[in-house]
């Protein structure tokens, strides 16, 4: 082997796809040219998504507006409540003074400090409205 012949030398072969035991290769569907891609209407895709995106928040700034409408609500409400509670507290305390004022105790106690006596049952007189 002390010549080698340069031109009689062949490119390597390359090896046969591997496959497992038992089954056929698959077959590599013929390559053919392909159709232009069509043009897409993306102009109305887009639009669509925009009026989809649009209303979406529009719905939710609806949304947020009536939850600070009940936050509202409720906070006067609250407010409202605080005051009928002082309110009936205050009406508590005027029906204990008129209570107290009205008593028969407090009238006759008055009554003789300002001079005035009980009327004796005998100077009592009684008018007889019906007659005419």
């Amino acid at each position: 082997m002390a010549a080698v012949d340069w031109f009689s030398v062949t490119a390597p072969v390359p090896a046969p796809p591997h496959t497992r035991r038992g089954r056929k290769p698959i077959a590599q569907p013929a390559k053919t040219a392909r159709p232009a891609p069509r043009a897409r209407a993306s102009g109305r895709r887009l639009t669509g998504g925009i009026v989809w995106i649009s209303l979406f928040a529009l719905l939710l700034t609806g949304v947020v507006a009536l939850n600070v409408a009940v936050l509202r609500t409720n906070m006067t409400v609250n407010r409202l409540d605080k005051a009928e509670l002082q309110l009936r507290a205050e009406n508590a305390a005027l029906a204990s003074q008129v209570s107290s004022a009205a008593s028969a105790r407090r009238i006759e106690a008055t009554a003789r400090r300002l001079g005035l006596v009980p009327a004796q049952a005998t100077d009592t007189t009684y008018l007889d409205l019906e007659q005419k």
